[in-house]
């Protein structure tokens, strides 16, 4: 199993090489597709769960929020990226299965940081969004205002406003989240494809 899947996380990383070699300006571009996937899911969950907002006295608050928080979430993407890439090269080179695990499993502390990075992206966006609009409002209050929102979600998960602030804060932390999910995605794949391997053996004998 675990030769499988170091063999496919080669084959990712060999083909992420070739590439960057070939793409001109390889970075500026990954970055720019980094903050499409991140507008395109604020505007998914966005609509999907407070589509009065747009309606509202605040429409014009939510419409210009979305650019701010697409930026700094590619920022946090790029570097998880590249750190991902780190820790991927590491892996592939320790000896033991077990340091080959461990190093993988860095990637779940970054969908950990992912969440809180969220919320400074919503503080930071919120801040900047109502001085050009003219309503200014304090750092404090818009720290107090997101820290309230994650503290109901976390002590009431299962209410409809949480389950639906739970749901927005999950769509916009996706794209960090592309990682870990491939991690595990290949992990799992491998392991099917050693029972599949190992049962086709015993059916050879």
């Amino acid at each position: 199993m675990f030769a499988n899947w170091r063999n496919s996380l080669q084959e990712f990383l060999d083909w992420f090489l070739r590439k960057r070699a070939h793409i001109r300006f390889f970075f500026p571009k990954l970055f720019l597709l980094f903050v499409l996937i991140n507008l395109v899911c604020y505007w998914w969950a966005l609509l999907t769960t407070y589509p009065q907002h747009l309606a509202s006295w605040k429409g014009d608050e939510y419409v210009l929020l979305g650019f701010p928080v697409a930026v700094l979430g590619a920022i946090f993407d790029a570097m998880s990226f590249y750190v991902t890439l780190a820790i991927v090269r590491r892996a592939l080179a320790s000896q033991s299965n077990v340091r080959f695990v461990s190093y993988l499993s860095v990637d779940v502390f970054i969908a950990v940081l992912a969440t809180f990075w969220v919320l400074f992206a919503f503080v930071a966006s919120g801040w900047v969004v109502s001085i050009v609009l003219d309503r200014p409002e304090t750092l404090t209050y818009r720290t107090e205002l997101y820290e309230g929102r994650f503290w109901k979600a976390v002590l009431n998960p299962l209410a409809p406003d949480n389950i639906r602030n739970i749901y927005f804060g999950m769509m916009m932390g996706a794209s960090a989240l592309l990682p870990t999910l491939y991690h595990f995605g290949v992990a799992i794949y491998s392991m099917f494809r050693w029972m599949a391997g190992h049962m086709l053996a015993i059916r050879a004998r």
